[in-house]
């Protein structure tokens, strides 16, 4: 991890070009934030032009970086941030660890961030991190998309040895949170029948490590969410990019068919 210290906002590694079809390159800035003592990295892209922002929270062991496609889709609609989540990348890698610690991080990033409402896009991790946030603080989630997540139910641990080869996350923090996935909160059900905001839950269909029957509950739970399934297994927007960004895009701005 990098011990640079840089002041809340400034970029960390400039600007990163990603082109978008042939010709067309949109600037995704690199940048660093302190959060209440703790150095988190996120990527940045667009302009605040009063829009709502979009916040993209990512799956275990990945980082912002798996939202840069989506993220070129994006560009021209308004800002998007792709936050690393604590133990992840480039933000800290010290714990406490867990769900709920990483839904604080998400709210004191967007304090620190000044952004008092978003649109938030969470995949497998990340969208259980986005569903305790939209319950625990609904005024600050107006849009929500979860990308094939489920009602979390006890399951059977999965014994797993750590990778010999360098990792862009702290293995410590895939146990803790894999160990609260496995034997979750049996208050579950009740926080995501909780959560108020417009809700698009995609499944990613029979390919899916995911048990679908959990990912369809979800959206029967969340009052007014609409389930889409657009298959292509766990990572629908790695898979299936331009279908997800559809979906999502016309979620988000009020122009889905």
């Amino acid at each position: 991890m990098s011990g640079d210290m840089q002041s809340p906002g400034r970029p960390l590694g400039g600007c990163i070009p990603f082109t978008r079809g042939c010709s067309v390159a949109v600037m995704i800035n690199s940048r660093s934030l302190m959060v209440d003592a703790n150095m988190f990295g996120y990527l940045a892209s667009g302009q605040g032009d009063g829009s709502v922002p979009v916040l993209l929270l990512h799956a275990t062991g990945e980082t912002g970086a798996s939202w840069m496609h989506f993220m070129t889709r994006w560009d021209g609609r308004g800002a998007a941030y792709a936050l690393d989540l604590r133990g992840h990348g480039r933000s800290v890698w010290r714990g406490p660890y867990g769900l709920e610690v990483f839904a604080r991080d998400v709210l004191a990033f967007m304090d620190a961030m000044d952004l008092g409402v978003v649109d938030m896009v969470g995949h497998s991790l990340g969208g259980l991190v986005a569903c305790l946030v939209a319950s625990t603080a609904p005024e600050r989630v107006r849009k929500l998309v979860l990308e094939d997540v489920g009602v979390p139910y006890p399951r059977e641990p999965v014994v797993m040895e750590k990778p010999t080869f360098p990792l862009d996350f702290d293995w410590d923090m895939v146990g803790r949170v894999r160990a609260q996935i496995d034997n979750p909160d049996p208050q579950w059900p009740a926080r995501v029948a909780g959560i108020r905001a417009d809700t698009l839950v995609v499944a990613g269909g029979t390919s899916s490590t995911v048990p679908q029957e959990h990912v369809a509950e979800m959206a029967t739970r969340i009052q007014g969410a609409r389930l889409v399934t657009l298959g292509g297994g766990h990572m629908v927007h790695d898979s299936c990019p331009e279908e997800f960004a559809a979906a999502v895009i016309g979620h988000l701005t009020g122009s889905a068919g």
